[in-house]
């Protein structure tokens, strides 16, 4: 092994990979993959899955196989993006009783939220409608602001936010 991995690039001794090697047939834990992180286990859950590449889709795969709770989590993550991305808030009723069925309390507390606002959300997932515009406008008044602080009163913050 040490003359395969010289030409490599490798400047240690032929005693250095001996110790090691002899240390891993020795040990008596197996040599495993690293588990992924829970940001790149959350990342593949709230990627499209198609979007995902094939050693991904592996990796998730395997990961829910290991952890019922978070397979039951990806698919209420998965139906309620399809909800939002192709506006079909009617789903939402069935939606917040499936969340409610399965034992996953911080969803519970998400769909309690929901249920309080529910009008509200079925009309956010299902109208064509939105305060985009109105939400940038607010922002950049506020930059405008913020840019302004302790340098001039609102006369001149009015001049700004009119002439802009």
């Amino acid at each position: 092994m040490w003359e395969e991995i010289v030409p490599l690039g490798y400047i240690g001794s032929h005693q250095r990979v001996r110790a090691c090697i002899r240390a891993k047939r020795l040990s008596p834990d197996p040599v495993t993959a690293r588990p992924p992180s829970p940001r790149v286990v959350s990342g593949w859950i709230l990627r499209r899955p198609e979007t995902l590449t094939e050693t991904d889709q592996l990796r998730l795969k395997a990961v829910l196989v290991h952890c019922p709770e978070l397979d039951a989590l990806t698919g209420h993550v998965r139906s309620f993006a399809q909800m939002l991305t192709e506006r079909q808030g009617e789903r939402l009723p069935q939606w917040l009783d499936a969340v409610r069925q399965d034992d996953l309390p911080n969803l519970h507390t998400l769909a309690a939220g929901i249920n309080r606002d529910r009008d509200a959300v079925i009309a956010g997932l299902t109208l064509h409608w939105n305060s985009g515009v109105v939400e940038g406008h607010v922002n950049r008044i506020k930059m405008l602001k913020r840019q302004m602080f302790g340098r001039a009163g609102f006369s001149l913050l009015r001049k700004r936010v009119l002439l802009a």
